[in-house]
């Protein structure tokens, strides 16, 4: 299991690490078979994969990742501000008795779980965090964030997660898988055993 940061700094993403997702109906769900074959790739069930959309909000490549056994999960991140908001889907249920029972985030825990029903989505809190929850089909997907972000942009948030477009997949699940291209290192030689050029003079 990747286990993801607890928050990343917006500072110290480089602008090719947020990608754009797009907007919902500016294309066409993604192909399923491709969404598999990437989905499947990091051992996340392509049925847990979504997307959202926030004003002003990008995904960070490099939090998308698995959650829990086989779920997905990213971090959308504000361009302006650097708040976050955490996408995950999985396979818990959840209902009035197991709503209070399941931590909100993956901060330590900041008090009781309070759970509301908010039309067929949980808005649920503990401490400064806030979360809806959205049950679909066998699995919850679930949109969090602290203090930074309002309940309402959480809200239309979860209520629009959708499958993602291919812009979408591309900026969640590159093909490939996402990996960095290796840095370029001036002090390996072309040739030989691929050793570091040492610069200094013997003894030093």
């Amino acid at each position: 299991m990747i286990r993801l940061p607890r928050a990343l700094t917006y500072a110290s993403l480089p602008l090719s690490a947020l990608l754009l997702t797009g907007c919902g109906d500016q294309g066409k769900a993604a192909d399923t078979g491709e969404v598999a074959a990437r989905a499947e790739a990091l051992g996340v069930d392509p049925e847990h994969v979504y997307a959202i959309e926030a004003d002003g909000f990008t995904v960070a490549q490099q939090s998308v990742g698995v959650y829990g056994g086989d779920g997905f999960s990213a971090v959308y991140v504000s361009r302006s501000t650097g708040a976050q908001i955490q996408l995950r889907v999985d396979r818990a249920g959840m209902t009035a008795a197991t709503c209070p029972e399941q931590p909100v985030g993956d901060a330590s825990p900041g008090g009781p779980v309070k759970c509301r029903k908010d039309g067929d989505a949980w808005y649920r809190t503990s401490g400064d965090q806030r979360e809806y929850a959205l049950p679909k089909g066998g699995h919850v997907v679930r949109v969090g964030a602290g203090p930074g972000v309002g309940r309402d942009v959480l809200r239309e948030a979860a209520l629009g997660a959708h499958r993602p477009t291919a812009a979408e997949l591309d900026a969640l699940l590159p093909e490939g898988g996402g990996g960095a291209e290796p840095v370029e290192r001036g002090d390996l030689p072309a040739e030989g055993d691929g050793a570091p050029r040492d610069g200094a003079g013997a003894g030093g």
